[in-house]
């Protein structure tokens, strides 16, 4: 029961990531302008990851997305590719996972491929929460850097300094996104160990005999090797009159009749 458990509640929690990927990767506050210098403006500016918006003091507001690719930055076109790569590993993470819970049943299928199927569904929710979690740290990064360094030149007095940017609503979102993706792919990996059958963890090894069971019969006489005593000699002559009848003729008592 427990094992179910773990594996129903990595699978909520690993969906409820997914769509925080998805959700913060299609926001537009990644970066927005900061008003510590200039709290009263009658346009605010605010970045995404695939256009930039200006919302007036009317309440307009007009977006623009990036008409070209080339000119970006290469860091930027780099946490594009992290979110991408993290959406798109947990939306197959969820595939494989609804397939391998333990609470359907699916044709005849074993345990031991819905343990393998919720182990392949774990891992890719661990490195969709990581690329998640990169990407939102590397454009965090991007921010942090230009907002130094626009505060070095706004205190210099250089003139057409640009706007300062500080983080957005979608950093929080992704971040938090990404552990839950993560923490939902261990539990996964957790669950997959309650679910591999005992038999399949140890398997008892039986050895044949390659040959066929030989019998092997004694004739009426028995060798005798050099090291074993004479059984007349502790018997006595007597013990060998009392085994000939009146006949003459040697006879053996029933026990050691030989077959």
């Amino acid at each position: 029961m427990s094992t179910t458990i773990c594996q129903v509640m990595g699978f909520l929690v690993s969906s409820l990531g997914i769509g925080g990927i998805i959700m913060a990767t299609a926001m537009d506050m990644w970066s927005t302008q900061d008003l510590y210098d200039n709290p009263v403006t009658a346009v605010f500016q605010y970045q995404g990851l695939w256009r930039s918006c200006v919302r007036q003091s009317s309440g307009f507001t007009e977006c623009r997305p990036y008409f070209t690719i080339l000119g970006l930055p290469a860091m930027f076109q780099a946490v594009r590719a992290l979110m991408i790569v993290g959406i798109v590993l947990g939306i197959l993470g969820l595939l494989v996972c609804i397939f391998a819970l333990k609470c359907i049943r699916i044709g005849s299928m074993e345990d031991i491929a819905k343990a393998n199927m919720t182990l392949t569904s774990g891992i890719m929710f661990i490195v969709a929460g990581l690329c998640a979690i990169t990407g939102v740290s590397v454009f965090a990064n991007m921010l942090v850097t230009n907002f130094w360094m626009s505060t070095t030149n706004m205190y210099q007095g250089m003139q057409n300094v640009q706007n300062r940017y500080t983080f957005g609503s979608a950093l929080f979102v992704g971040w938090v996104a990404g552990g839950l993706a993560f923490v939902g792919g261990i539990m996964m990996c957790l669950a997959c160990k309650g679910l591999i059958p005992e038999e399949s963890r140890y398997k008892a090894v039986s050895y044949n005999a390659s040959g066929r069971n030989i019998s092997y019969r004694t004739g009426p006489y028995k060798v005798g090797s050099g090291y074993e005593a004479d059984p007349k000699a502790r018997k006595g002559m007597g013990y060998e009159e009392a085994l000939r009848n009146e006949d003459g003729r040697r006879s053996y008592p029933a026990k050691y009749d030989y077959v």
